[in-house]
């Protein structure tokens, strides 16, 4: 049973490759490698400031597919097409925000990726053809990312895929960017 609700969960999920990544389907088998990723301090710094726990890594492995399932968009997992290596997530989602301005009507864009492929301009080519699928599915419907005005790497990255600052807010109490695209 459980192969068999992977295996139609993973049809619903478009597969995009580019020179070098893999986006697909997340599957049970991340979630030991995406808890390493998100218990790492260096990776989450910009996320909420703390590690996740396995079992908050596992419910937004849960939320991945069910965005999938319910909306016809989400997060992909993001591997090393050489190696198979799950290297992080990337994708759109609707997560009701409680904050303002308000992202009610917008698609969310994020993208986290572990530690040791920063640098490798991964993100920049992740964005890239997720951004270009999102064109093809949603025409000129605004995508946004929120962005820690301290992670002066994310912002390089979304300003490079013509994403542009757009407001300037709190969210959970931190100073928190909105950018648009």
């Amino acid at each position: 049973m459980e192969r068999a609700r992977e295996a139609r969960y993973e049809g619903a999920v478009p597969v995009l490759e580019t020179a070098r990544l893999r986006l697909r389907a997340h599957r049970i088998e991340d979630h030991a490698a995406r808890t390493a990723i998100l218990s790492d301090l260096e990776v989450t710094r910009y996320l909420g400031g703390r590690p996740l726990t396995g079992e908050e890594v596992w419910r937004r492995l849960l939320q991945f597919i069910g965005l999938w399932n319910l909306l016809g968009y989400g997060y992909w997992a993001v591997e090393e097409k050489d190696t198979g290596l799950y290297v992080g997530d990337i994708g759109f989602a609707d997560f009701h925000r409680d904050m303002q301005p308000s992202l009610v009507g917008m698609l969310e864009f994020g993208w986290v990726l572990a530690a040791h492929s920063h640098g490798k301009g991964y993100a920049s080519e992740a964005v890239a053809a997720a951004t270009a699928w999102g064109a093809q599915h949603f025409g000129a419907l605004r995508v946004v990312c929120i962005i820690s005005p301290e992670n002066l790497a994310s912002i390089r990255v979304a300003e490079k895929a013509g994403f542009r600052l757009w407001q300037e807010t709190t969210y959970h109490d931190a100073p928190t960017l909105v950018f648009s695209r």
